[in-house]
């Protein structure tokens, strides 16, 4: 009887000792997952393809958004990333997709780039769009303005703007990156209009033969 229950009792601390094993497996899954989400969650990250980082990266060192008065630096993922998790998790899907063009070559050169550009910035704005341009909001709350320390043109605008119920990126495209060349200037507002990325002209370039344009690259 003796050795029947030491038996039962090795048998019954097996199932606890698999248990345990993999319990061991998914908290180092899931510190696994996390790492490389922080890890791909990073402006290193991004820039590790050429395409961004000749491309748009150089853009977007030129702008407010990269280097300002207040020391104040928007990165890549605090633009192109949500913040919370569900949305994170539909991104990541999202942007594997860029892996296949990125092995095509889809927009490995600058003429490529430049022929999708208006595209594949469409397709930015009508996310941002669609998410009432969520990640800005991380930054820019409109709750938290104090229209009477914006200069006029800020505070009438911003008051039309939000009493009309637009977001921030009806009015604010060219801010991190210059705007496509066959773009009309007039369909934008506010300060898409001046492109505030340095020396980038829109008006000008608007006045040039238009690119053809082409289906996103992703």
């Amino acid at each position: 009887m003796s050795d029947t229950g030491g038996g039962i009792k090795r048998l019954g601390g097996a199932p606890l000792k698999i248990l345990a094993v993999f319990f061991l497996l998914g908290i180092l899954f899931w510190g696994a997952f996390h790492w490389a989400l922080d890890m791909t969650n990073r402006e290193s990250f991004c820039i590790t393809c050429h395409e961004m980082k000749d491309y748009v990266y150089k853009e977007y060192t030129n702008s407010v958004h990269y280097a300002n008065r207040t020391g104040v630096r928007a990165t890549c993922p605090d633009c192109h990333v949500p913040k919370q998790w569900q949305h994170m998790i539909v991104r990541k899907i999202q942007a594997s997709a860029e892996l296949y063009h990125k092995a095509m070559g889809s927009i490995d050169t600058p003429e490529k780039f430049e022929a999708k550009r208006l595209a594949l910035a469409t397709k930015v704005w009508n996310t941002m769009k669609a998410t009432d341009s969520r990640e800005c909001r991380n930054c820019h709350e409109y709750q938290s303005m104090d229209f009477t320390k914006q200069g006029y043109r800020g505070f009438d605008n911003h008051e039309r703007g939000f009493s009309q119920g637009k977001t921030c990126i009806d009015c604010h495209k060219g801010i991190a990156h210059r705007l496509p060349l066959n773009i009309n200037p007039n369909l934008l507002g506010g300060t898409a209009q001046e492109a505030s990325v340095k020396g980038s002209a829109p008006e000008a370039a608007a006045t040039k033969a238009p690119a053809t344009m082409a289906p996103a690259a992703h």
